[in-house]
């Protein structure tokens, strides 16, 4: 297997991660407990922090540091520009958070709050998208010190916590009125951003290279805002908040045993 094909495979692993969430709209019939919500989402949480640190922040640290330049800087400015990215974003554009009554970005009042949903599922999917793409392209890179059981270990692991948030943005929609195979497609249609965003990030840095350090923090940067501005306050909000917690404790767990047995 070719190094393009073995690329195209790993950008496919998460969007297969949020395809197969939505699909559960199929065989669960009633609307997900609270509990078993907040679990999932802390899960992803869990995933996501372990993912920034070990796929991305700290290679990109190691990849400054042979380079010759100051090891932290990329890290440093990359982390706070996703940050600032990822804030912009949601900022303007209009979305709406499952357990949410109130809207968020530009207020657009022609924009259903089904589409809010799946904005902003669809808004958490592009620093994946990133994050997958910029460990990808830098195992093509030669220069590099990421393999590809590195770059695989963070598209699995993506695609593990992308399952419940295909099933978390799916299951709501039939719950206001929505056919299954309408909420389906919608949830499918909401991961299709990771593969694209990954392959254009692979091309960015493919034409600037020296920029790999910067966009592996940058979207560190970005999964971190997703964390830390929704899916931490909607795993601790209101009742069963140990179990987001122990979600949190468990994904991160899952996600650092992965990127270092596999890398």
């Amino acid at each position: 297997m070719n190094n393009i094909v073995k690329v195209l495979f790993g950008l496919l692993i998460p969007f297969a991660g949020t395809t197969l969430g939505a699909a559960t709209v199929f065989f669960i019939k009633k609307q997900m407990k609270p509990w078993l919500q907040k679990a999932m989402l802390g899960f992803a949480s869990g995933v996501m922090i372990a993912a920034s640190v070990w796929s991305l922040l700290i290679p990109s640290i190691n990849m400054a540091g042979k380079s010759g330049g100051i090891s932290w800087l990329p890290a440093a400015v990359g982390f706070l520009l996703g940050i600032g990215f990822l804030l912009t974003l949601d900022s303007l554009i209009p979305h709406q958070h499952v357990n949410s009554d109130e809207p968020e970005g530009r207020s657009v009042s022609c924009v259903k709050k089904s589409s809010m949903l799946i904005f902003a599922v669809t808004l958490h999917n592009i620093p994946e998208g990133m994050a997958a793409g910029v460990v990808f392209a830098g195992f093509l890179n030669k220069n590099s010190s990421i393999t590809f059981a590195g770059a695989l270990a963070l598209a699995v692991g993506i695609a593990i916590q992308n399952f419940p948030e295909g099933t978390i943005v799916s299951l709501p929609l039939v719950g206001s009125g929505i056919t299954r195979r309408r909420a389906f497609t919608y949830g499918f249609l909401s991961g299709v951003v990771e593969p694209i965003g990954a392959a254009l990030t692979i091309l960015l840095t493919s034409l600037i290279t020296p920029i790999l350090p910067y966009i592996l923090a940058f979207a560190a940067g970005a999964m971190i805002y997703v964390v830390v501005e929704e899916l931490i306050p909607e795993c601790q909000n209101g009742e069963h908040s140990n179990i987001g917690t122990i979600g949190v404790a468990l994904g991160f767990t899952l996600m650092m045993i992965l990127d270092v047995a596999l890398s």
